[in-house]
């Protein structure tokens, strides 16, 4: 394995709401965890629209307070499953998936309560792993765990989460998304400097494809990348853009 200091993570989101439903039912959220590293959470709260944004804004705002707490990945997911069963009287669900890059055991961490599965790809033969074990979303049912998996860091390696707005794309006309099969194919092609945007931005582009431009569901996509840093270049960067 490389050393970690001659690499870099790359994170890219893509997002877009649901058709003709202006506020997406989806939340990202990004943080610089306290002794190194950082952490990103995705909320998909139940429904969509502004109540489904508003079950998804409060569940991340609680995860993202506790990482940056230093509260570690599991123990956040619980609480935040505990907060949101008390908040909305276990009535109302959430899926949850944390992706954090822990400096200090050199692992990107990944915790799911969330049916969709997690997609991991490595080495340079673009081998795929399907994180897929059974789980449940948060804030319905008593004693709701997250499933956590642990990854070394080193290059090569892609993870990718999203929403059910990708697991269902084209289902109702007739068609679904590998997803598997379609990262391995965009990380074959594609060896460029940008590659967590470049694979981001092409899953969501195919899932709006197969959904004729009309989402039936927000679709969320969050891809981290480890690859060979720059040389020189200890410049940590973030950008938005945010269509209004």
């Amino acid at each position: 394995m490389e050393p970690v200091t001659d690499l870099e993570i790359q994170v890219a989101v893509a997002k877009v709401s649901k058709y003709a439903v202006r506020e997406s039912g989806d939340t990202v959220e990004l943080i610089e965890r306290p002794h190194g590293g950082l952490s990103l959470v995705m909320v998909d709260g139940q429904r969509s629209g502004r109540s489904a944004k508003a079950i998804s804004n409060s569940v991340a705002r609680k995860a993202v307070s506790l990482l940056a707490d230093g509260v570690r990945d599991g123990a956040a997911a619980r609480a935040a499953h505990d907060y949101l069963r008390t908040l909305r009287s276990g009535q109302v669900s959430a899926t949850l998936n944390i992706l954090s890059a822990d400096l200090v055991t050199r692992t990107l961490v990944v915790s799911r309560n969330s049916h969709c599965p997690i997609i991991v790809v490595r080495g340079p033969e673009r081998a795929v792993q399907t994180l897929d074990e059974p789980c449940e979303a948060i804030g319905i049912y008593p004693r709701t765990r997250p499933v956590i998996h642990e990854l070394a860091i080193e290059a090569g390696l892609h993870v990718i989460l999203f929403t059910d707005g990708v697991l269902l794309a084209g289902e109702r006309y007739g068609e679904r998304l590998d997803v598997p099969a379609f990262a391995h194919q965009v990380l074959q092609d594609d060896t460029g400097a940008r590659i967590a945007r470049t694979l981001a931005d092409r899953l969501l582009e195919r899932c709006l494809d197969l959904e004729r431009g009309r989402p039936g569901d927000d679709v969320s996509v969050v891809v981290a990348s480890v690859v060979p840093r720059q040389a020189g270049d200890d410049v940590r960067r973030v950008s938005v853009r945010f269509p209004i």
